[in-house]
């Protein structure tokens, strides 16, 4: 609830946008730091980034939002996660958290829109600012052009804001979670005979030559490959090499 005693009106106007950019650009999921680019009045349509977008209501405005639009990078990352497909809002959402922060607005819990319906989602004018990496174009913001009206914090501003549909807040929230984490030397095949002949002192042949990586397995899914090593008596891994997804779905 606004308090009209410390409640001001203030116009989204570039330079608010330009900060709300900013923001986001230091937030949003990127493999390297993001640059602001030239904000734009009007449509995106054609735009290099297309293949996914979320859009957040912004608390303190008339009717305003902030949205991002996404390229295939992003999307196929978060569908290919080793914790399984991870949904676009919830990944961007501290992006949509820091720009309306920026303009001194709150976001609601993102949800993630076909990019074709976007611009009729937002159902407003908006001005639309590319974030940059190096020369490409990552992403896009896009903040509704309607006035802000903004307040000081409240004891309420503390409390958990409700998520459109349950949604949760952003990748960071998974850190927490734990994992099963296995390292595996190789692997061979045996029939039910040999299995049941099997007895103290047999030797198993693996597929794997002696000196070669052992893989590590992240719930089953194939990350990385590195060298067994010896820590404190224990034996460790040592990671020489991260395997891509495209890697990882060929072995």
């Amino acid at each position: 609830m606004i308090n009209s005693n410390t409640a001001q009106v203030r116009g989204i106007n570039e330079a608010t946008v330009l900060e709300a950019a900013r923001a986001a650009a230091a937030t949003l999921p990127a493999a390297q730091p993001l640059v602001v680019g030239t904000p734009e009045v009007g449509a995106v349509a054609g735009a290099a980034v297309s293949a996914g977008a979320a859009v957040a209501q912004l608390g303190g405005l008339t009717g305003g939002a902030v949205a991002v639009l996404v390229g295939e990078d992003l999307v196929a990352a978060l569908a290919s996660s080793p914790l399984g497909e991870l949904d676009l809002a919830a990944a961007v959402q501290p992006a949509l958290d820091a720009a309306a922060a920026a303009m001194g607005a709150a976001a609601q819990g993102g949800t993630t829109v076909d990019p074709e319906l976007l611009e009729e989602e937002l159902g407003t004018p908006f001005t639309a600012v590319p974030l940059l990496a190096g020369t490409t174009t990552h992403a896009i913001l896009l903040v509704t052009n309607r006035t802000v009206e903004t307040r000081a914090p409240s004891a309420s501003d503390a409390e958990p804001r409700p998520r459109i549909g349950g949604k949760r807040q952003g990748i960071e929230l998974l850190h927490g979670v734990v994992m099963d984490v296995t390292v595996e030397l190789g692997r061979t095949r045996m029939s039910v005979r040999d299995l049941l002949e099997l007895t103290p002192g047999t030797v198993l042949e693996l597929d794997r030559a002696a000196g070669s990586p052992a893989d590590l397995l992240v719930n089953g899914r194939l990350i990385a490959r590195g060298e067994v090593v010896v820590v404190d008596e224990d034996f460790g891994l040592r990671v020489t090499e991260i395997i891509t997804n495209t890697e990882a779905a060929a072995s």
